[in-house]
């Protein structure tokens, strides 16, 4: 189970990006979907602050991990949060919870096309730009189109019920649609360019009306912000993948690609076996995500160059475009996970640091104990007696230098003389082997193990060279050689 550290650890790694965050509970279920401006200041928020809803304190008792997923803009972070709340209904989720999907702007195929909202997109009625937040948006939108060419005769309404028979008049409306069409695809820079030419030769010819209508047209442009929408939505049904990887091991990052839209994102970690090259890693990471999420598309968008390695699927390495930026967005959430890793392991090690500089200090030793190693010696009602060794190395269980002993010298139920044999042992191997020697013992027992071992270390010259201790088990009190008392360390130490 995490502890508000763990929590603050995390939030410590998370960005200050637009993007959805996932809280999870101690079983790994889904709690909340949320979107977030500013990630880092949004999920901080939820343990720094006093919250009076009984619903969200709720929530932060029971939230035990958090991921999140890197966007492009706010707008992204939207619309993903809306697939993922309608794929996985979490608890505490409630407004999206809903079949209610966002709208988009649709042109459709007719010699007068038409200019329309709606929800359902059916791509051979036309082609279709979003998805956008909300209708507001739209309406918005297809008002910008009215300000702008309404100079030109051209408005919505009346297009739609109009049956236009000049062939001159239809060319001005289809000149019209093309232009929305560049606003749509975020090719603002084009058609301002297009008109300031327009402006400048309407000056020329000193029709200074002309040049006016344009100099507004083109104020509307600049104060018009795109609403910046994942992908096109002729993307469809594609997969992305993008590999990060260090010394250790690589993450994966898998984007699933909708009608323009992200329905779904992992990160999956791959430890570094035998030097196994990227291409592999992800080859790996294509066959295992394509299971678990049950994906049938048959194109593949990769970070790295990669050759087919199976039947019916095309794999792209996209270099500009839409595309490339779902590969940018992709690469940038595997990055997040590999930095979140970076920093657990700086904080792990800080930590260890820490303990071992407390337990030199406790200790009264002259070097950091970074090799430990312990003995215990146990029996069944006096026979079968054992001895074991158990090792640690930087703070952390070396189970590979675990070991057990048979006793062979001690006859019957003898700790202090099956100690001093097990410690002999050991020790007397290490030293033929010449492998390193630890900075601390530490043998389970009060006074007489402690005598025992130190026994050995005398016979095999290694008395002094190695600190030592015993520790007796009911109140663990500390024996340190030549002192008669114990010490009695803080608890919590």
């Amino acid at each position: 189970m995490a502890s508000k550290n763990h929590i603050k650890e995390i939030i410590k790694t998370i960005p200050n990006d637009p993007g959805i965050y996932q809280y999870y509970d101690k079983h790994d279920c889904l709690l909340y979907v949320g979107k977030a401006k500013n990630l880092k200041k949004r999920v901080s928020s939820y343990f720094t602050k006093k919250h009076e809803d009984a619903k969200t304190k709720s929530l932060i008792r029971k939230i035990k991990d958090v991921k999140c997923v890197i966007v492009e803009t706010e707008i992204d972070a939207l619309l993903l949060e809306n697939n993922l709340i309608k794929k996985y209904q979490p608890k505490y989720n409630v407004q999206l919870k809903d079949g209610k999907t966002y709208p988009w702007i649709c042109i459709s195929n007719e010699r007068v096309p038409k200019i329309f909202q709606t929800r359902l997109v059916k791509k051979k009625e036309g082609e279709y730009f979003g998805p956008y937040a909300s209708s507001r948006v739209v309406k918005t939108l297809i008002g910008l189109f009215s300000d702008l060419f309404y100079s030109h005769g051209w408005n919505p309404i009346s297009y739609i019920n109009r049956d236009i028979k000049s062939e001159k008049e239809l060319a001005n409306y289809l000149s019209i649609i093309t232009d929305i069409r560049k606003i749509l695809n975020g090719n603002v820079s084009f058609l301002i360019n297009d008109l300031r030419k327009k402006m400048l030769l309407h000056s020329k010819k000193l029709e200074f009306e002309k040049a006016q209508i344009i100099k507004q047209q083109l104020g509307l442009l600049k104060k018009y912000q795109s609403k910046s929408t994942i992908v096109n939505p002729k993307i469809n049904n594609v997969d992305v993948f993008a590999i990060i990887s260090d010394k250790d091991s690589a993450f994966v990052n898998f984007l699933k690609i909708k009608c323009g839209s992200v329905m779904q994102t992992y990160t999956l970690q791959l430890k570094k076996r035998l030097n196994e090259t990227e291409e592999d890693l992800l080859q790996i990471a294509i066959v295992e995500l394509r299971q678990k999420f049950k994906s049938s598309s048959k194109i593949i968008y990769c970070s790295i160059c990669c050759k087919p390695f199976l039947k019916n699927l095309k794999i792209v390495t996209p270099k500009i475009g839409d595309k490339k930026k779902l590969i940018d967005l992709s690469f940038r959430n595997a990055k997040y996970m590999l930095l979140n890793k970076q920093r657990a392991n700086i904080v792990r090690s800080e930590k260890k640091n820490s303990v071992l500089n407390q337990l030199q200090k406790d200790l009264r030793l002259k070097y950091q104990p970074n090799h430990i190693e312990c003995f215990d010696i146990s029996n069944i009602q006096g026979e079968n007696t054992v001895g074991a060794c158990v090792v640690f190395k930087n703070g952390r269980p070396s189970k590979k230098d675990y070991r057990s002993f048979n006793i062979n010298t001690v006859v019957g139920p003898n700790d202090f003389a099956s100690m001093q044999e097990v410690v002999y042992r050991r020790y007397l191997r290490l030293l033929n082997k010449k492998e390193v020697l630890p900075e601390l013992i530490i043998v389970d027992g009060g006074k007489g193990q402690l005598s025992s071992a130190i026994k050995s270390l005398k016979k095999l010259g290694l008395k002094g060279k190695i600190a030592i201790i015993g520790i007796a088990k009911r109140l663990e009190e500390v024996y340190f050689p030549n002192d008669s008392l114990p010490v009695y360390l803080n608890k919590r130490s």
